[in-house]
C-alpha cells in the first residue's frame, strides 16, 4: 500500500513538472516578439530603465589653456542653384561662425564650360558671390569639392569624369582660385574631397566605384596648385562613420603618401552614445595610422535625422542641438550644424532642417535651433574638467577671465527624464562670487555667495529636454 500511494504521488508530481514546464514554453513563447522589440529599440525602454544619473563635479583648477568652439561651424546644403546666403548674411554674422561649408561648387555656380575648340572656360562669377557672403558673415569657406561637371562627365554629375586629367586640372583651378595668392587669397579653407560618396555616386572604398580612385587625383589637382596660402584637404564626408570606409582610405593614403589632413563624417541619429562612440572609434583607428594618427576629425554634418521632420521647427531639435555639443566638444575638432536655411518648401515651416525659413515667406526667422547656438555662445573661455556626466545629462564647463561657466543638458528623446542633478565645483579660487542661473529661453536668476572653502555644492532640478547655463562670477572682496 505504502508502495503504491508512493508511485502515485511521483506520478501527480511529475505531472505538475509538465505542466510547469508547459506553461513556461508557452510564456517564453509570448515573450518573444516582446524581447525582440525591447533588443530592437535599445535606446528606448532599456535605456530609460537603466541608465545613469548625473553626479557633476567642475574642477575650477583645471583650466587648460586651449579654446575649442566646435559649434562655431555651419553647412548650407544645395537647396538651390547659385547664391543662397546673401539674404541673411547679418543673421549669420550675429552665431560668430569660423566656417561655413558649401557643396555643389562644380553643378551650382556655372563654373565650367568649353569653348568652340573644346578648351575648358572657366567662370568663378556666381561662385564668388557665395564666398564673399561667406566671408562677409565673418567666417572662411569650408569647400566640399563636388560635383562632377558635366561637361567632363562620364555620365550623371555623381559619375567619373571621362578625363582624369580635365578633373586634376579643375581641382588645380578651384584651389588657386580661392587660396592662391593671385586669386582671392583665403587661407587656412578645407577642401573635402565630395560629399556623401556612399550615397551621391554609389562610391566604394576600395572597390568597384573607387573612391580611393577619386580621393587620389582630387588630391593630386589639389597639390599641383601653385602659389597658394596653406590649406587643408581630407574626407570622406560619408553619411556616417563607417570603419570599412575609414581603414582601407587610411592603407591607402599612406602606401601612396598622400596628405590627409583631416577625417570627416556625417552623423544624423537622436541617439547620443552614436555620436560619442563614432568619434572615439575613429580615433583609435586613426591612432593605429601614423602619421594620421592625430589629424583633426570632422562632422559635417548633423541632426536628428536625414529626412524632413516637424522637429526641426521646434525646441527639441535645439535641445538635441545642445546636447551633441555637449558630447563632443573638445573632441572632435569641428562640428557643423546643417544647415543654414531652409530650401524654398510648401509653407514656412515645412520641416526642414535650416537654423532660418526660407526669404520666399518674408525675412528669413530664427528657429530653436539657431537659438541653440546664440546659446552655446555664451560658453566663452578656456576647457575646465567636468566629471559624473550621466545618461541624459551631459555638459562642459569654460573659464574666462575667472568666470567659471557649466552648460548642463538634459536630453531624452522620449520626453520623459527629470532629474535632480547635484553639483559639486572644487578648487574655485574665490569665495565670493555672484551664481547666475540661466535657462535655454527661460528665465535667469542670480544670487550672491560667501562660502567658507574652495568647494561648493549645489543641486539644480531639470526638466526632460532643458538646459542651463549655470555661472559663478567672482566678486570684489
Amino acid at each position: 500500500m505504502a508502495f503504491f500511494v508512493y508511485n502515485e504521488l511521483v506520478k501527480v508530481v511529475d505531472d505538475q513538472i509538465d505542466i510547469r514546464k508547459f506553461l513556461f514554453i508557452f510564456a517564453s513563447l509570448l515573450a518573444l516578439p516582446v524581447a525582440l522589440f525591447l533588443i530592437q529599440n535599445r535606446v528606448g525602454i532599456f535605456s530609460l530603465a537603466f541608465g545613469k544619473n548625473a553626479n557633476i563635479v567642475v574642477d575650477a583648477g583645471s583650466s587648460f589653456a586651449t579654446s575649442t568652439y566646435s559649434w562655431k561651424n555651419l553647412a548650407q546644403g544645395g537647396e538651390e542653384d547659385g547664391r543662397m546666403l546673401g539674404c541673411c548674411i547679418t543673421q549669420i554674422a550675429k552665431l560668430k561662425p569660423e566656417y561655413i561649408r558649401i557643396d555643389h561648387v562644380f553643378d551650382y555656380y556655372k563654373v565650367l564650360n568649353r569653348d568652340q575648340n573644346g578648351k575648358l572656360v572657366f567662370n568663378w562669377a556666381q561662385l564668388d558671390l557665395t564666398l564673399q557672403d561667406i566671408m562677409a558673415s565673418g567666417a572662411k569657406p569650408f569647400i566640399s569639392i563636388s560635383y562632377m561637371p558635366l561637361v567632363i562627365s562620364s555620365g550623371s554629375v555623381t559619375d567619373l569624369p571621362r578625363d582624369w586629367s580635365e578633373w586634376e586640372l579643375i581641382v588645380q583651378k578651384l584651389v588657386e582660385h580661392i587660396s592662391g595668392r593671385n586669386g582671392l587669397a583665403i587661407s587656412d579653407v578645407y577642401y573635402e574631397v565630395w560629399n556623401e560618396p556612399d550615397l551621391f555616386g554609389d562610391f566604394k572604398a576600395g572597390k568597384g566605384k573607387n573612391y580611393l580612385d577619386l580621393y587620389y587625383h582630387t588630391h593630386n589637382g589639389a597639390l599641383r596648385a601653385s602659389n597658394v596660402l596653406p590649406f587643408r584637404i581630407g574626407g570622406p564626408a560619408t553619411t556616417g562613420h563607417y570603419k570599412n570606409w575609414l581603414e582601407p582610405l587610411l592603407k591607402f593614403v599612406k602606401q601612396n603618401s598622400l596628405r590627409f589632413d583631416f577625417y570627416s563624417y556625417h552623423t544624423y541619429s537622436l541617439d547620443l552614445s552614436q555620436f560619442e562612440s563614432d568619434f572615439l572609434e575613429a580615433r583609435e583607428i586613426l591612432g593605429k595610422y601614423p602619421p594620421y594618427s592625430n589629424i583633426e576629425i570632422l562632422v559635417t554634418e548633423f541632426g536628428i535625422t536625414g529626412e524632413n521632420d516637424k522637429r526641426y521647427d521646434t525646441s527639441f531639435s535645439a535641445i538635441h542641438n545642445l546636447a551633441v555639443y555637449s558630447v563632443l566638444e573638445g573632441k572632435a575638432a569641428r562640428v557643423f550644424t546643417f544647415e543654414i536655411k531652409d530650401g524654398p518648401g510648401p509653407e514656412k515651416y515645412w520641416g526642414r532642417w535650416g537654423l532660418l525659413t526660407h526669404e520666399k515667406w518674408g525675412t528669413p526667422e530664427t528657429k530653436p535651433r539657431y537659438m541653440s547656438l546664440e546659446f552655446l555662445n555664451k560658453m566663452s573661455g578656456n576647457n575646465v574638467n567636468v566629471a559624473g556626466l550621466g545618461s541624459w545629462v551631459k555638459g562642459f564647463a569654460k573659464e574666462e577671465n575667472g568666470v567659471i561657466r557649466l552648460l548642463l543638458v538634459n536630453y531624452d528623446p522620449h520626453n520623459k527624464h527629470y532629474e535632480v542633478v547635484p553639483i559639486k565645483f572644487i578648487n574655485l579660487p574665490f569665495r565670493k562670487f555672484k551664481y547666475t542661473r540661466e535657462e535655454f529661453q527661460g528665465k535667469k536668476t542670480e544670487k550672491l555667495m560667501d562660502i567658507g572653502s574652495d568647494a561648493w555644492e549645489v543641486v539644480e532640478g531639470m526638466d526632460p529636454n532643458s538646459a542651463l547655463i549655470l555661472e559663478l562670477s567672482p566678486l570684489t572682496p
